[in-house]
């Protein structure tokens, strides 16, 4: 459930804040381009026309990170797009968009067999107009899932899990370019998420079984494991790189790791490009999927600075490998976050803030990805 839409407010200090800090990044280059247009240049003649100054462009995020092979991504809430300010920023800066909820199991199959495709197929159709790529998140998740699949006994929750995957993946053929097929089953010690109903009724094999459905579904679609906290090294990670690795042992199709980014300004692992690297030379692509950088709120300038930072740095760490293929933020605006449901004292996680205006984060993020890939020429 998205939190109450607050009033929309004048311009706070916090908002002059963050415009001030914004303008230290944009202005060493907005005065390199006023030098670089009037270098060379003589005064005017009596009879000459000066045309209005211009305000500058807005830097779009989708177009700086195509020549990268960069998917930039926005997770939508498809109710949102009927708000022009949250649908100008995904026209704009998304290359790919994916559903925040309404593709989740309790959303298209509350009941035993009785599907709800409308809000999901909203999204596609909007992907499709605009020409985005369409990421299909979730169809096996033991989180957001229907009481009636808990209760379940296991065979009838192998057949209804086969049944869910197959329908939900033939639904979207064509449309989605690929699944998180299976989400967060590891724990945080790396062994299988023993709090799973699918884990505690069916065993490991649920996995392999829930990518071989979706293959068999949608056999063009890139299939992905997602987790979160294994964007470090760590122990959870660990167990993930083992799951994984057992997967592709076993020849079971799976193609990707989206590595989620819920992370907090400050405690970014400094090891994430070589993290990231050891699943790409497994053989995998590895995309950023849910990316948000929280801070205390009320945030500080200070803060802020961190968060740009961090923005900057996973950017900076994804494309240092060149099969890291998309970064994807977990959200438009400040305004509808989950963060502070979630995290007490936390929020503004986000590039936009509840006004819809741009934080020092997202400028951070254009120069990180203004910047490219190592060692691309072109």
């Amino acid at each position: 459930m998205s939190p109450a839409v607050p009033a929309r407010p004048g311009r706070s200090r916090a908002a002059v804040r963050r415009a001030r800090s914004r303008a230290a990044v944009l202005l060493p280059l907005l005065l390199a381009v006023l030098l670089a247009a009037c270098s060379g240049t003589s005064e005017p003649g009596p009879d000459a026309t000066t045309a209005p100054a211009q305000a500058p462009l807005e830097p779009v995020l989708a177009e700086i990170a195509g020549g990268s092979a960069l998917d930039i991504g926005f997770a939508v809430a498809p109710e949102r797009l009927d708000e022009p300010e949250y649908r100008e920023i995904v026209d704009k800066h998304a290359s790919l968009v994916v559903a925040e909820n309404v593709m989740k199991w309790e959303a298209t199959e509350a009941a035993d067999d009785e599907w709800d495709f409308a809000e999901g197929d909203r999204l596609a159709e909007y992907a499709r107009s605009t020409g985005k790529k369409l990421y299909g998140h979730t169809l096996v998740w033991h989180s957001q899932l229907p009481a009636w699949v808990k209760a379940l006994d296991e065979d009838a929750m192998q057949e209804a899990m086969e049944h869910h995957v197959r329908t939900q993946a033939e639904h979207f053929r064509g449309q989605v370019f690929a699944w998180d097929v299976v989400n967060e089953a590891v724990d945080e010690d790396g062994s299988r998420r023993s709090d799973s109903p699918f884990q505690q009724t069916l065993g490991d094999d649920y996995i392999a079984d829930a990518f071989e459905v979706a293959h068999e579904a949608d056999p063009d679609a890139q299939l992905c494991y997602n987790d979160y906290d294994i964007e470090g090294v760590n122990a959870k990670s660990d167990g993930v790189y083992a799951l994984v690795e057992d997967l592709l042992a076993r020849d079971v199709p799976i193609d990707c790791l989206g590595i989620q980014g819920h992370l907090t300004a400050g405690k970014l692992p400094d090891d994430l490009q070589e993290n990231i690297q050891r699943f790409v030379d497994l053989g995998l692509t590895v995309r950023i999927t849910e990316l948000d950088i929280r801070v205390e709120t009320p945030a500080s300038d200070e803060a802020l600075a961190q968060q740009a930072e961090d923005y900057a740095s996973v950017a900076t760490a994804c494309l240092a490998v060149e099969g890291c293929l998309g970064l994807t933020v977990w959200g438009v605006t400040d305004r509808y976050s989950w963060i502070p449901m979630w995290f007490e004292g936390f929020g503004d996680a986000l590039l936009w803030d509840a006004d819809y205006e741009p934080k020092p984060a997202f400028d951070a993020l254009v120069e990180a990805v203004g910047k490219g890939r190592p060692g691309r020429t072109g």
